[in-house]
């Protein structure tokens, strides 16, 4: 008899829109080869086979039938055998919650195609977005935790303590998911059985049956698992998705690839976060089109059809795109690929590659007027605290070769240890993308918000931009970081990210660009919040024009609490 494994994720939401009818998806693993099917409460529910990928077996479930405006618990069967709720849960049913016609969670595509534009969204017309990054697996419940409450552990609490009460309308996880390179005793102990520990990449994953347990681990956690069953989510990697540093330069890309362990890590990588994370990021249309999805689902074993998309992901990141959009009513989330769409040459660093350029572009445009808030999602900040951005600008300088070759070796090296690799290490696309953002958000066409959200940092802040040259747009410009929903941060780090937006700081900055030879960026920013730290999550409450922020931390028992909150448009 098959049994669940993982899951379920209640992953895409579709409202009614004039281009779909309100439908979901449901993502599960299996024990064994089986039908997965969902049955809701209201009647409607969906199935479909599971698929094979390296000995295990997954299905993406669409439920169709539902009921715009309504929300209906719903059951998982595996061949006719009912595995969700399990029979002990002591959480609420599982639910999926839709809003009314043309007011919510609606229709999205990569070229936007199937969006409805004239709706706020449910609960009075608020839209409700949480988002964080940077999650190690909390351990199991009698276990002393060493990094504090996990946000997502308190998030569940809540919901759980009052299903009717206000919750995230999707939940935003900005990267690094779980942790290749930084794994608990728990899974060490299962390397150390399996393959030893003596040989390269030791006691970190290897190959895609390891990352399964990676998988299993943090959203095998009973509060995690039941949260993730109940509230949508849409996902994007970083770094230690596949490793610390991943895509810092070519020249790290080439010392990585010399090693005799490298290359089934990223193909495994690639591999998974298809599986888990980027199948569930797309809506039904989309995977009705995709043809690798076809032609896994197609064999008996889609194994090799993964591994060789995989394969040219790997060698030629341009041919894949990772990045997606969603419409949410008129709340417009572009979440962007800053790992993989690198383009690595020192003569030519780019953050995107052309094409994804081109399509951040076109999104961002599609449309004006069409929506009143533009959310870009990208792991990595935009705005770095000053001394940190000047760094890192002055770091990418020396690479390319401003000072000559031996400053050059010397920022290699300062690079990786320092990980200088965010926006501010790409000058023109950091400055491409402050031009993105200012054409979009000005003109009478204008939304009222334009929001960038990020993790990575290991700790929240809010950020103004400024342009230097002009008025600036007329959509309020915000960066927006929080990180980690469950990790730690060096009290050593701490005082340099506090120190980073000292005016002290600013001047060191300064000295270090003009040493680089760097041409002054098209905005300066400045600190409206933070820097916080710990477990936290941020929310944003959407209602027409309007946006409200929340900054909530974790504290013990599983409880949030809020520590900053603020309105960031009337």
């Amino acid at each position: 008899m098959a049994g669940l494994r993982l899951g379920p994720l209640l992953r895409h939401i579709d409202g009614a829109s004039s281009a779909s009818s309100p439908s979901a998806t449901v993502w599960v693993e299996a024990t064994r080869p089986c039908a997965a099917e969902v049955r809701c409460a209201d009647g409607a529910g969906g199935t479909a086979r599971t698929f094979q990928v390296a000995g295990h077996h997954y299905a993406l479930i669409p439920v169709t039938g539902l009921t715009a405006g309504a929300e209906t618990a719903y059951e998982v069967f595996l061949d006719g055998t009912r595995v969700w709720p399990q029979p002990d849960s002591r959480f609420p049913p599982s639910v999926i919650r839709l809003p009314a016609p043309g007011k919510g969670v609606d229709g999205d595509s990569e070229d936007g195609s199937d969006g409805d534009s004239d709706s706020d969204s449910d609960d009075g017309g608020v839209l409700r977005i949480a988002f964080g990054s940077c999650r190690w697996a909390a351990p199991p419940a009698g276990e002393s935790d060493p990094v504090g409450p996990d946000a997502l552990h308190g998030l569940a609490a809540r919901i759980a303590a009052d299903p009717a009460a206000a919750r995230p309308d999707v939940l935003l996880l900005l990267g690094d998911q779980v942790y290749a390179d930084e794994v608990s005793d728990a899974t060490k102990a299962r390397i150390r059985a399996r393959r030893g520990l003596a040989d390269p990449p030791g006691a970190e994953v290897a190959d895609f049956e390891e990352y399964t347990w990676l998988y299993d681990e943090s959203w095998g956690d009973p509060e995690v698992r039941w949260l993730l069953s109940t509230v949508p989510t849409c996902m994007v990697f970083d770094d230690h998705d596949v490793i610390d540093d991943w895509n810092t330069s070519a020249a790290w890309l080439a010392d990585m690839r010399a090693t005799p362990w490298w290359r089934e890590r990223i193909l495994s990588g690639l591999m998974s976060y298809w599986v888990y994370q980027q199948l569930g990021n797309l809506s039904p249309a989309e995977l009705a089109a995709d043809p690798l999805y076809a032609a896994v689902c197609a064999q008996p074993d889609g194994t090799d059809a993964l591994r060789a998309f995989a394969c040219r992901a790997d060698a030629d990141p341009a041919s894949v795109r990772w990045s997606y959009r969603r419409d949410f009513g008129r709340t417009r989330l572009l979440m962007v690929d800053s790992r993989a769409a690198r383009v690595l040459a020192e003569d030519g660093r780019a953050m995107l590659d052309p094409d994804e350029d081109a399509w951040l572009r076109a999104q961002a445009l599609d449309d004006p007027g069409s929506y009143d808030h533009l959310l870009i999602g990208t792991s990595l900040p935009w705005l770095l605290p000053p001394l940190v951005h000047d760094a890192e600008a002055w770091n990418a300088a020396l690479c390319r070769g401003e000072r000559g070759a031996r400053w050059a070796r010397f920022g290699e090296k300062l690079r990786r240890a320092a990980d200088l690799e965010h926006w501010a290490a790409f000058p023109g696309s950091f400055a491409a993308l402050a031009g993105l953002i200012a054409e979009a958000g000005t003109g009478p066409a204008a939304p009222a918000s334009v929001l960038v959200l990020s993790g990575d940092v290991h700790h929240a802040y809010v950020a103004e931009p400024r342009w230097r040259e002009g008025p600036g747009p007329d959509a309020r410009v915000l960066q927006l970081t929080c990180s980690p929903v469950h990790n730690s941060i060096p009290l050593s780090i701490r005082a340099g990210f506090r120190l980073g937006w000292s005016a002290v700081a600013r001047a060191v900055g300064r000295r270090l660009a003009r040493h680089g030879r760097c041409a002054h960026p098209p905005v300066d920013w400045r600190k409206l919040g933070g820097p916080w730290f710990g477990n936290q999550l941020m929310s944003l409450e959407l209602r027409g024009r309007s946006a409200r922020l929340r900054l909530e931390q974790a504290r013990g028992n599983d409880v949030l609490t809020t520590v900053a909150e603020s309105e960031l448009t009337p």
